[in-house]
């Protein structure tokens, strides 16, 4: 404070020796803009530049991630980009990683931000000057058991109709690539030419120069002390330094993030882990090669290895019960101070996966160590990063949780640029979305899913995986404890819901396969249930929204490209960006004048709340949106024998005439406590019955009494998937989502081009479709063996790459594969013969008419039909 005064009393003597011979000024405006000048002064002399008091974007946190960001929005014309570092660049985790860079991911839409991250850093030493260190000897995944080939082989077709090269290759060929390989438990690789590593700090130093040099600001010491958001949705950032008032925030924090996070009362769900890797002395055989050994992936060993200098270096990730979190962070804070600091090491946890690195790497055992880095990554529960805007406050982003923020750098800041400078994603990326996390991910939960995601770090990648720990989660329905012990339960965004139900007899439990597994009968059995009978399912994890209020209809039409429906009907809608592309389909029901609920998916809840909270508060809407997905049960029943069970248990008129499709109506349940139960006819999956959580046990229980006669019983998500498919129904996240128009997936009925309101997308849209299509949603079917798509498959025809599946199943009802698949214009034509490939292997498929089977609206109808003409 002292130093300040001074630099006050020095100050202000200049400004009153400016002001002679000009109008007198108020002595409080004189002594104000000196100490406002001093303060400055002092700061320029801590930071080395001018304080600025407002900024667009103010990141907070100078890692591989944050200073990407800075770069990539600068580089773009950004004015006004402001990066906050507590310490130095680097600090946190960047510093101390192995820097491995790869264009392979399990994950669709990963692979584009690896693609983005290892092209931006092929050229950005050539544009900023400043050396990389980017090594890029290639790549290899090793297989040594039947299941990792058929992973490989699985991921194979995943790949061929992406940009990147990536190619299954033979033992020999391994041996090619990295020479140093003792090959006798190889069976297969998977090759990946372009990847390598790259030393983290020049990365960051490189991203950092590029920054400043397209104009933004980096600070640094400059910790964020508290964030405060203004009424007009900007924040207020404060640091030692001053204020700066931002348009938006992004919080790029590293293991910072959840004290970052509780600034502002969240609890984001990312934990430091240990994690080692050792380094080696010079190794003589690996200095007398000619050239560089590609890193090496053994799976089964747990670990990475590449090449250092003249010597080596190995990962490895250690099983779940041997790993070490650093839960005393998530409890106490990160310590003051700690910023380029390691753990001790333990080579002990680690000498497992070190043992089978030296059986597969024999120069190993001879091979001095000259380091062990033992330093904190940060994870999320699902190893996913935590990535643009946060559902509950306006203009906060996050970019948080990166396991692997090396390799994830480069392409999610280019990710996060483009979505806030045009006001949507690029493209999709929900798996990554902050908001699939609620408040069910607390902490006990995050521990637990942190340590399996470290320990199965290379687990087979199965289709329709499951992991088990931390579960179930405070999200359970008001049917969990009737069903958890009658089927196999699947997880989605923390609720638990049946896949499919056991009968005596059946192969129970978990058992994953890239084949047909113990669920394909069973799932079978119960399809047929529902078609020819009546079946029940929990459908709770639907997300659930009330939107009323005087701008209710003017809000939901300027967010939907569908018309409102009326009172007591319902409609399906979709919510598009401004590019005209899906950003979430939605089942809208207006329950009253002006009021209206809201169901989107499991996986989208708070993904779609978020955007209409934001249209809402930019907009200026008087409304109210309230999330109910918690408190409202829902249970599906579907079948032909669906409207007796029904009838039998309410007074309402059930009938076709007295109940039609996409109605809503409140009724009674005779044998229950409820007194209401609101209740849609979807057609898709029947009736939807929306109950309150408390009274679901009692409703599940008198429909499956009230059934008994008509042959009621349970059935999962399995059947539904494979029934909708049958009926030709679209799945977000599958055939529709970020990446996809609303015309090429043959949703044009739910698209109103001439409704009045200017819907969001609407002139993209008329603009799509006034230049056509470059490609279309087909339905085929497939002449397969033990196998069945599950999407994102390539599909050839004259020995090229045309297009890609987005969801399959088996058909029960024709005993058939079936999927639905992006084709060019050209091939989509009914008869049109194409091949998808699976596991290695091409296997014949035909374009067919959708759909293979009506739904039970349209089989009614044409059941009347034909009797009037009987």
């Amino acid at each position: 404070m002292s130093r300040i005064l001074n630099s006050v009393k020095v100050q202000l003597r200049r400004d009153l020796s400016a002001y002679r011979g000009t109008a007198l000024l108020p002595l409080r405006t004189i002594f104000c803009t000196a100490r406002k000048h001093a303060e400055e002064s002092n700061v320029s002399s801590v930071l080395g530049k001018r304080w600025k008091d407002t900024a667009d974007t103010v990141i907070i946190g100078g890692g591989c991630v944050g200073v990407s960001l800075a770069y990539h929005l600068a580089k773009a014309g950004m004015k006004d980009v402001v990066l906050l570092e507590k310490s130095e660049l680097t600090a946190g985790s960047t510093w101390h990683a192995a820097g491995l860079t790869t264009y392979y991911h399990p994950g669709i839409n990963i692979k584009k931000v690896h693609y983005d991250s290892i092209k931006l850093y092929e050229s950005l030493e050539a544009e900023t000057g400043q050396a990389v260190g980017f090594h890029q000897p290639g790549s290899v995944r090793i297989a040594s058991t039947a299941a990792r080939v058929d992973e490989m082989k699985y991921q194979m077709t995943r790949t061929h109709w992406h940009v990147t090269q990536q190619y299954f290759i033979g033992p020999e060929k391994v041996k090619e690539l990295f020479p140093l390989l003792n090959i006798d438990k190889v069976l297969a690789g998977l090759y990946t030419p372009g990847d390598g590593h790259i030393d983290p700090y020049s990365l960051t130093m490189a991203l950092a120069a590029g920054a400043r040099m397209y104009g933004a600001q980096i600070y640094n010491p400059a910790p964020v002390t508290a964030l405060s958001p203004t009424a007009d949705g900007k924040w207020d950032v404060q640091t030692p330094h001053g204020t700066i008032r931002a348009n938006r925030i992004v919080n790029s924090s590293g293991f910072w993030a959840r004290e970052v996070g509780q600034m502002i009362g969240f609890e984001h769900p990312t934990i430091p882990v240990h994690h080692q890797y050792v380094v080696t002395a010079t190794v003589p055989e690996v200095k007398a090669l000619e050239k560089e050994l590609a890193v090496i992936r053994d799976l089964e060993g747990s670990y990475y290895l590449r090449q250092e200098r003249d010597g080596l270096l190995f990962g490895p990730y250690e099983k779940m019960e041997k790993m070490v979190l650093q839960d005393s962070w998530v409890r106490d804070g990160v310590p003051p101070g700690f910023g380029k600091e390691l753990f001790e090491s333990d080579l002990d946890r680690i000498m497992e996966h070190v043992e089978m690195a030296m059986e597969m790497v024999p120069v190993l055992k001879k091979a001095d160590i000259i380091n062990i880095v033992s330093g904190p990554i940060t994870y999320t529960p699902d190893l996913l990063p935590m990535v643009g805007p946060h559902q509950g406050v306006r203009n906060y982003w996050t970019a948080i949780g990166f396991g692997y923020g090396v390799i994830h750098a480069g392409g999610i800041g280019k990710f996060l640029s483009d979505w806030i400078r045009n006001g949507e994603p690029p493209y999709d990326l929900i798996e990554c979305d902050p908001n699939r996390y609620g408040k069910w991910a607390d902490v006990p939960f995050m521990c637990a899913k942190a340590r399996e995601s470290y320990g199965f770090n290379n687990v087979v990648g199965y289709p329709k995986e499951e992991r088990f720990a931390g579960r179930p989660t405070s999200r359970t329905s008001g049917v969990y404890d009737l069903l958890k012990d009658q089927g196999s339960m699947g997880f989605h965004a923390g609720w638990e819901q049946p896949h499919w139900f056991y009968k005596p007899g059946d192969d129970t439990g978990y058992k994953p396969s890239f084949c047909r597994t113990n669920w394909f009968g069973p799932v079978g059995r119960e399809c047929k249930l529902v078609m020819e009978k009546v079946g029940v399912i929990d459908l709770t994890p639907f997300g659930k929204f009330i939107v009323k209020g005087k701008d209710s209809q003017k809000l939901l039409d300027r967010l939907f490209a569908n018309t409102m429906p009326k009172v007591g009907h319902t409609n399906i809608s979709h919510m598009l960006t401004p590019t005209g592309r899906v950003f979430a389909e939605v089942t809208v029901t207006q329950l009253a004048p002006g009021e209206f609920l809201l169901i989107t998916g499991s996986g989208s809840e708070l993904h779609d709340l978020r955007w209409m909270e934001t249209e809402a508060a930019d907009g200026g809407y008087d409304v109210d949106i309230s999330n109910v997905t918690e408190d409202i049960g829902v249970l599906g029943i579907a079948g032909p024998n669906s409207r007796k069970v029904l009838q039998k248990l309410t007074d309402e008129d059930m009938s076709d005439a007295g109940f039609k499709f996409l109605q809503c109506k409140t009724i009674k349940l005779a044998g229950t406590p409820v007194r209401a139960i609101r209740i849609s006819y979807t057609g898709e999956l029947g009736w939807e019955l929306y109950i309150d959580q408390k009274s679901m046990a009692a409703v599940y229980q008198a429909m499956m009494e009230a059934g008994k006669e008509e042959g009621i019983d349970n059935f999962g998500t399995y059947a539904m998937s494979s029934l909708r498919l049958e009926k030709g129904f679209r799945g977000w996240g599958a055939e529709m989502n970020c990446d996809t128009n609303p015309l090429e997936a043959g949703l044009d009925y739910f698209i109103k081009l001439n409704k009045p309101a200017d819907f969001i997308g609407k002139a993209a849209l008329q603009e799509i479709k006034a230049k056509g299509l470059k490609r279309k949603l087909s339905y085929i079917t497939l002449d397969t063996d033990n196998i069945d798509p599950e999407g994102n498959e390539t599909i050839w025809h004259n020995g090229k790459v045309v297009g890609n599946t987005t969801s399959g199943a088996y058909s029960y009802s024709i005993q058939q594969s079936l999927a639905f698949a992006y084709l060019p214009p050209e091939l989509c034509s009914v008869g049109q013969k194409v091949e998808v490939e699976l596991l290695g292997r091409k296997y014949p498929a035909m374009v067919v008419q959708e759909p293979l089977v009506l739904t039970e609206p349209t089989r009614t109808r044409l059941q009347k039909k034909a009797k009037s003409k009987a």
